[in-house]
């Protein structure tokens, strides 16, 4: 009989596989056995409604992780799959077994995550942190969560005030310093260092060096959003003139770059950035080389040196900023492609640009979240810092 009931898990999770499989310019198939067993049916139901109704790939790709992640801590600590619509109580459980008070832990073990509930996740390779998560992934997988119910025309338990004020008192007793993406900015003498690597005649130096000087120039754009950079979103400019003030400066060359959907917007926005200079002429130098006329920019090269026509992955674009600080002597550690964003804003700061100006060419919507990005590197060496000195 449990041969029997295997055999029917097995084909239950080698049809989600398939299933899975419809989604794999989206989701990541490295995992995707692993999502196969975690998430059920109508999960994979609902992920495949969310690709169709044209979520975002990187908002649909954080929200497969949160759920599978939900789905495996919900098997563990209740022996259940996740119910719908999730009762109050569950989600409560979620917050006191993720957030708590490490001080307290140290007198009263049942404090936070159960010990045998954090082994099972451990050892899925689910469960990194040996301490409280960091409240920002607590609340986003409880935003998925929420998402995910809205989705499935089921009212969510998760905008209970009950459940708003656990969240508002775990996140106080569970205090984490903010962690950025990017220990480092990327910022112009060390962006610098970098294009400094790219000199051969390699076609990977040619497409690396675009990247780099495309990614900080326009404003330090995610690496989402390089990788998935198309042809179709890039429009020839008319020259601008080095010195604005003075008509008799040389000209130097302008793209447009058509942002459409980002992180903090959708494809209606008519974001737009503008490319001048040495970046555009890396760029076309780059695109001359790799004989590329449509479709994606930044593309996956061979051992051999041979164009492949896939795009590069937003985790290839931090890899590429990860190497490139290893040739350049600089701790890749320390750095991300998430750097070039907080680079950028902090290089405006050093220059003087006003941030106003910045967020027009970062597209930032919120002037708390780009001043966030000025590193507290910078800050210690400013005026501010110092008036007790």
């Amino acid at each position: 009989m449990d041969d029997i009931v295997k055999g029917r898990s097995l084909d239950a999770e080698s049809q989600r596989a398939l299933e899975l499989d419809t989604l794999s310019a989206i989701l990541p198939m490295d995992r995707r056995d692993r999502l196969a067993q975690l998430l059920t049916d109508d999960d994979v139901a609902t992920l495949k409604h969310l690709a169709k109704e044209g979520m975002g790939e990187n908002s649909l790709r954080a929200l497969t992780s949160d759920l599978a992640y939900l789905e495996a801590w919900a098997l563990a600590a209740t022996g259940e799959p996740l119910g719908w619509p999730a009762p109050e109580a569950l989600a409560l459980k979620f917050v006191a077994h993720h957030l708590w008070d490490p001080a307290h832990r140290a007198s009263d073990p049942n404090h936070g995550m159960p010990a045998d509930v954090a082994a099972e996740l451990h050892a899925d390779g689910l469960l990194r942190s040996e301490g409280p998560h960091a409240p920002n992934t607590v609340k986003r997988r409880l935003a998925s969560w929420g998402t995910l119910h809205r989705w499935k025309g089921i009212e969510s338990p998760l905008t209970a005030p009950s459940l708003r004020s656990a969240v508002r008192l775990a996140v106080r007793a569970s205090p984490r310093p903010r962690r950025r993406k990017s220990k480092r900015a990327v910022t112009r003498d060390v962006l610098d260092r970098l294009t400094a690597t790219c000199t051969t005649d390699r076609l990977a130096d040619t497409r690396d060096l675009a990247i780099l000087l495309l990614a900080f120039a326009s404003g330090g754009r995610r690496r989402s959003e390089v990788a998935r950079l198309r042809m179709e979103q890039l429009s020839d400019e008319p020259g601008v003139l080095r010195d604005p003030l003075d008509p008799r400066s040389p000209t130097l060359p302008c793209v447009s770059i058509q942002l459409g959907r980002t992180k903090t917007g959708d494809a209606d926005d008519a974001g737009r950035v503008f490319l001048v200079g040495p970046p555009v002429e890396a760029l076309r130098e780059w695109l001359l080389r790799a004989d590329i006329q449509r479709g994606p920019v930044f593309r996956a090269i061979d051992r051999w040196e041979a164009l492949e026509d896939r795009a590069l992955t937003p985790q290839s674009i931090n890899l590429i900023v990860k190497r490139r600080c290893a040739m350049a002597d600089l701790d890749p550690k320390e750095f991300a492609a998430h750097g070039l964003r907080a680079g950028y804003l902090t290089e405006a700061a050093r220059q003087g640009i006003g941030l106003p100006e910045a967020m027009q060419q970062s597209q930032h919507r919120s002037v708390q979240q780009a001043a966030s990005y000025y590193n507290e590197a910078e800050r210690a060496q400013g005026r501010a810092a110092r008036l007790g000195v």
